[in-house]
């Protein structure tokens, strides 16, 4: 194997940015992995120190580059979880950019005093949401973590079969509801789950308990749906179960729908009316706004959260209190219409089919190669509806070539049915220029595909 100095002495390394130290980790890497791959019988011969300046410097050319960069969503999946979920708002953005700087964060302009970061927050979401206080931590699954850790102790939380959901990346409800070491209680079967189980677990009854449960935690059912002999407790059945033993109710909502949206998706006002002691949800996805955690509901339960020594690790930071505040001001003064997320809903089939045409003539392309598509909310929310959408197939016969020299150039869009579709339910018509400009530059010559 070449030497390192000699390999960071080469012309494509020596002349990278970045500092000397930073590059010989890398090169010790690449050289270490080189080692493992010879000793399998993989390598057949030592790579020059040209070689491996060049791989290396490669690597560091993509790691020097500010991430993430922004991308152009054309999947179709408004909320998609992959590229960002919720795309912000002129007014959102331009309010965390303000906050980036020295900001008045935790201090009282007029006193001079030290002071709170939700200090302006908390009275705006109270009232939006109906509750009688709010706490905001870093995302929807610190909400969780700190409601039952906060509320789930010593009992334990009490968790249906029926409910026990997984999201994302193999996490589940039921594991971060107990992480912070609240135990679990489940009770039911996959199907079906009866009142009188809650309150058995409430009473120390079921087998094991040294306790009864602390507390009730409801999970809804945000990214699949159960039909057929099926049965759950509603959320008032519980509050009177939880008030008549002194659990509190913690109904996790997940999305955070504050209504005005197709599905029928419930909304964080009608668990709180339905009896829900606290409510946690994403201050992101359905809302709107930048990934955050909220908790709402009982003032007292939540100054139980707040003080717990948990939130303090799990509270958000400048920019995302500053992003959560200026998307609440959207909807306390009827501009939630404003936001991305509510645009892309709303458009109609016609206005997406508009603007696909528009954007054919643009690229020279057939009418033809506009297609009748159909679109999802995602993030988990809203499980099986479809919005009818409209998509532009790129004209190539080379799909996943082209599909990826696309997402070179900043396009995400998705195949169907053998084609490259662009769908533009997902895509904000300001971005419709960058958006040609990409497609002119990845897109063979030739006819469009013929329409369906």
């Amino acid at each position: 194997m070449p030497r390192v100095d000699a390999i960071l002495d080469e012309p494509a390394l020596a002349g990278s940015p970045a500092l000397r130290a930073i590059k010989r980790r890398f090169v010790q890497e690449a050289l270490a992995e080189l080692r493992g791959r010879a000793q399998k019988g993989e390598a057949a011969a030592a790579p020059t120190a040209a070689a491996v300046a060049e791989q290396v410097a490669r690597r560091l050319d993509g790691l020097l580059v500010p991430r993430p960069r922004a991308l152009i969503n054309a999947t179709g999946v408004l909320l998609h979880t992959n590229l960002g979920r919720a795309v912000l708002s002129r007014e959102t953005a331009a309010a965390m950019v303000a906050a980036a700087g020295a900001c008045e964060l935790e201090f009282e302009v007029e006193s001079g005093s030290r002071g709170s970061r939700l200090v302006w927050l908390r009275p705006l979401l109270a009232a939006l949401l109906g509750a009688e206080d709010v706490h905001v931590v870093n995302n929807g699954g610190a909400a969780l973590l700190l409601a039952c850790t906060a509320l789930g102790l010593p009992g334990g939380v009490v968790l249906s079969r029926g409910q026990m959901v997984e999201i994302g990346d193999g996490f589940r409800v039921a594991e971060m509801a107990t992480a912070g070491g609240a135990p679990l209680w489940e009770i039911g079967s996959t199907n079906r789950t009866h009142v009188a189980e809650y309150a058995a677990a409430l009473k120390g009854e079921l087998a094991g308990q040294r306790a009864p449960a602390s507390a009730i935690l409801w999970a809804h059912l945000s990214n699949f749906q159960q039909a057929g002999f099926v049965h759950q407790p509603g959320l008032p059945e519980l509050a009177v179960v939880g008030r008549e033993r002194g659990a509190p109710v913690i109904a996790d909502l997940g999305s955070g729908s504050l209504g005005g949206l197709p599905g029928g998706e419930p909304t964080v006002q009608e668990y709180l009316a339905q009896g829900a002691d606290l409510v946690t949800f994403s201050g992101d996805k359905l809302l709107g706004g930048p990934q955050a955690g909220l908790l709402a509901g009982s003032a007292a339960l939540v100054q139980r959260c707040r003080r717990h020594p948990m939130a303090r690790a799990l509270r958000p930071d400048k920019t995302t209190v500053a992003g959560i505040h200026a998307t609440a001001i959207a909807y306390a003064t009827g501009a939630e219409g404003s936001l991305p997320l509510r645009r892309m809903i709303g458009w109609s089939e016609g206005q997406l089919r508009e603007r696909a045409l528009a954007l054919a003539r643009a690229l020279g392309w057939d009418a033809g190669c506009v297609r009748a598509s159909e679109a999802t909310v995602g993030g988990g929310s809203l499980p099986g509806d479809v919005l009818p959408s409209v998509a532009i197939a790129v004209p190539t016969a080379e799909v996943t070539r082209t599909a990826r020299a696309l997402r070179r150039a900043g396009v995400v869009g998705r195949v169907h049915a053998g084609e490259l579709w662009i769908d533009l339910r997902s895509v904000l018509p300001e971005d419709d220029t960058a958006l040609v400009a990409a497609l002119r530059g990845v897109a063979g010559a030739g006819s469009s595909p013929t329409a369906d």
